[in-house]
């Protein structure tokens, strides 16, 4: 499961990402839809434990994405 809650990245004065927030269970399909410069991208690298959200929280299987526990092997 994916769960993100108020999820906020800003570089310097630039809001990438605005409280955002979505649930994904396991074997759902999910998509991220918007314009260019939406924050998409940005959001996917907070998802994968990239970089650290400046406000809000990312969880994946009930772990911060920078545990390597919450990894998710494909086989």
């Amino acid at each position: 499961m994916i769960e993100v809650r108020n999820l906020r990245k800003t570089f310097g004065e630039l809001v990438a990402v605005d409280g955002i927030g979505f649930a994904a269970r396991p074997g759902a399909i999910f998509g991220l839809l918007g314009p260019n410069g939406a924050g998409k991208t940005t959001a996917l690298r907070l998802l994968l434990g990239f970089t650290s959200p400046d406000q809000g929280s990312v969880r994946v299987r009930g772990l911060p994405p920078e545990d390597p526990a919450s990894r998710i092997v494909v086989r």
